[in-house]
């Protein structure tokens, strides 16, 4: 426990200590479902995403049907009554997040475990032979994505900004905390070489399944660009798309795409301004 304080904190003092205390039980019951993924196939790993994703579906469903009905009501109703539709819109939106938010709580740690074992399946083999999707062939066109048939064969070799890299890493339980505080919306403080690259992918994967996008934010382009690229394919493993607005230029419909992306990465002046 001593390594884990000195590694990873939240900025409060000495609740810090007491914060990653609470945070063992959640570390322990990602670890818990490592017999479960080790036993699913391929196609039952990517599955889990579209589990989630129904899940969530699921459960903000009630507010989206009375959204609906209420956007439908704008078009005949008064100016009186459309400022209250737009109130209630509103409140609907809130609660909404507020039920998507209980569904993200309620999968974060088989959702965490489903990355991890992602990132150990990667790691542990030099390709990856799956069933192949739309989006497979869609992604074919990159060099870690190969069509065979009806098949897709993912490789542990890609390009991250220039530099070829092979996928080596698994989460520890220490970067499994780390994800817990960011999902948290606290403040993780990591060492350098300590993973914060890694850490990012549960909190992002996690949220990226409600559809609404991930942003990313780092100090620099450099820094954006080798993210994405670096640990694009494990999100795009599971479908999910993702892009960086400093491969493209300015006011471009490429850039204007890029924020539509499930995970977008950028700079802080590009999302700030």
């Amino acid at each position: 426990m001593n390594f884990l304080n000195s590694v990873l904190k939240a900025f409060v003092g000495d609740k810090s200590k007491k914060d990653i205390k609470l945070l063992q039980p959640l570390v322990d019951k990602v670890r818990s479902f490592d017999q479960e993924m080790e036993n699913l196939s391929l196609e039952e790993l990517r599955g889990k995403t579209l589990d989630f994703k129904k899940q969530i579906t699921e459960g903000i469903q009630s507010f989206q049907d009375q959204i609906e009905a209420l956007q439908n009501e704008i078009e005949t109703a008064n100016v009186d009554r459309k400022e209250e539709i737009y109130k209630e819109i509103d409140a609907l939106k809130d609660e909404s997040y507020k039920a998507s938010e209980e569904v993200l709580d309620r999968i974060q740690s088989e959702a965490f475990a489903v990355m991890r074992e992602t990132a150990r399946r990667f790691s542990s083999n030099e390709s990856l032979k799956v069933k192949a999707t739309a989006y497979d062939r869609e992604l074919s066109a990159k060099e870690y994505v190969t069509l065979e048939g009806d098949d897709a064969i993912w490789s542990n070799t890609w390009d991250a900004a220039g530099k070829p890299i092979t996928w080596d890493m698994v989460h520890y339980d220490v970067q499994l905390i780390g994800g817990a505080v960011l999902h948290q919306g606290k403040i993780a403080e990591m060492m350098t070489g300590e993973g914060k690259t890694l850490v990012a992918t549960l909190p992002i994967y996690l949220n990226a399944l409600t559809g609404n996008g991930v942003h990313v934010v780092t100090v620099n382009d450099y820094l954006a660009k080798r993210d994405a690229a670096w640990m694009g394919p494990i999100f795009e493993f599971h479908g999910l798309t993702i892009d960086c607005t400093d491969n493209h230029q300015p006011n471009s419909d490429a850039r204007r795409k890029a924020y539509l992306a499930d995970i977008t990465y950028g700079t802080n002046n590009e999302f700030g301004f």
